[in-house]
């Protein structure tokens, strides 16, 4: 019974003519574009118009910069066949790398383990092999903090209170000391738009990463898109040509979200902040859209609540992007209360999420808690994306004016009366 409740769910909202109010695209249009992730959503686009022939869908596909799900059953609902597309494979640097971080993961993991099984002493080395393979800081600031949970020594905060690095993990290590947090960077622009640029334009910012990577200056780039309409591309350029040395939390959009209390902004902004840098046109492998990144289904699901008829290309303004968000944290927070909760039922369903934490080993009172059951969830993009919001939430709660530490918030993880309705 609940498989045909959820099917005829499913049949209303991709036939409901209020939500599907659809551009049309023509194959010149889509043939020329540049070969990116943009080009592949409108190459789905294409596919799944009526009016596009078998012909056409044969060879717009080789077009494709890459292959998902939604690419596959479209080809193959339009053509009747299935489609390849050739491997590319890492080499070089890139291929040691790959390999370095995946030995590192082991290590990591195993250490983990070892914790899990009261084996401080013994998980020592191994989060120092990992924290030594790491080339990221993130992971480097992730194995450091466990190597002082699991020797209590001082000189592991001290190495976290001088990375470069605003996460989780340094947040703690200032918490530790009873000291300021990082510094970021939220930069006041006087310019309110770049002449002759669509900021709602997927393509247009498609060029943009083509020019990224073709050895221009990019603080030279970034200046051309300094302006409060393109602060997410401005300041993605300006940690990219830093190297993310420099931690750029950007506030744009104010007036869209001046209604509503601080917590919500914070939890818009960390969540943006994650989804996209605040670039109004991203798209994401599999075709999740806009500033805060939202899959098409949900844009649909949504529109249908709100009664609205829209395309899907409209998600790709950010003020469209935080109404959505505002009324899909409406939701969300009618169940989850703490911002790391809400953050998983963000990327993860909230039907992932219940189960997570109902679950009697996560979040509990325990030795190493709640580090351990925020280090060892399956679901790697939840989990990881997960604590890179809550680190957002802090930094943004304190710029709005609301003094914030994040060990309070941990503090809570263990309490369902405080963070969720799904635990008794």
């Amino acid at each position: 019974m609940k498989f045909y409740l959820r099917l005829a769910i499913l049949l209303s909202l991709l036939l409901s003519p209020s939500v599907l109010l659809g551009k049309t695209f023509t194959y010149r249009q889509v043939h020329s574009m540049p070969m990116s992730v943009e080009k592949d959503y409108y190459i789905w686009r294409f596919l799944t118009q009526r009016t596009t022939t078998k012909k056409e869908a044969k060879s717009i596909i080789y077009g494709a910069s890459r292959l998902n799900k939604k690419l596959r059953t479209a080809y193959r609902k339009k053509t009747g066949l299935n489609v390849k597309l050739p491997k590319i494979k890492a080499t070089g640097a890139a291929n040691k790398n790959w390999r370095n971080r995946s030995h590192a993961h082991k290590s990591f993991k195993h250490g983990l383990a070892l914790m899990q099984q009261n084996k401080a002493q013994a998980a020592v080395r191994h989060f120092d092999v990992a924290r030594k393979m790491y080339v990221k800081q993130y992971d480097i600031d992730r194995s450091t903090f466990w190597l002082y949970l699991s020797t209590k020594s001082s000189k592991y905060i001290d190495m976290l209170r001088n990375s470069h690095h605003v996460n989780i993990y340094t947040l703690m290590a200032a918490d530790t000391a009873h000291a300021k947090y990082p510094k970021t960077i939220t930069e006041s622009i006087w310019k309110s738009s770049t002449f002759g640029f669509d900021i709602e334009d997927p393509i247009a910012w498609a060029k943009i990463k083509k020019k990224m990577y073709s050895g221009v200056d990019l603080d030279d780039l970034a200046d051309d898109y300094k302006s409060q309409e393109c602060i997410g591309i401005y300041t993605y350029l300006k940690a990219k040509a830093c190297n993310y040395t420099e931690s750029y939390f950007p506030m744009p959009y104010r007036k869209a979200m001046k209604h509503m209390p601080p917590e919500r902004q914070a939890l818009i902004y960390a969540i943006a902040r994650q989804e996209s840098r605040f670039v109004p046109a991203s798209v994401s492998r599999s075709f999740a859209l806009g500033m805060m990144q939202f899959m098409p289904f949900l844009i649909k699901h949504i529109a249908k609540e709100k009664g609205q008829k829209m395309d899907l290309d409209e998600m790709f303004s950010p003020y469209k992007a935080i109404e959505y968000a505002d009324w899909h944290l409406d939701y969300l927070t009618k169940y989850l209360h703490h911002p790391l909760f809400i953050a998983y039922a963000y990327n993860g369903g909230i039907g992932f999420t219940r189960r997570h934490i109902r679950n009697s080993r996560h979040f509990r009172k325990g030795p190493y808690e709640p580090y351990m059951s925020m280090e060892t969830m399956k679901n790697v993009e939840a989990r990881e994306y997960g604590k890179k919001v809550l680190a957002n939430y802090v930094i943004y709660l304190n710029k709005l004016g609301v003094p914030t530490r994040l060990f309070p918030l941990l503090r809570t993880l263990a309490t369902p009366s405080a963070t969720d309705k799904f635990r008794k």
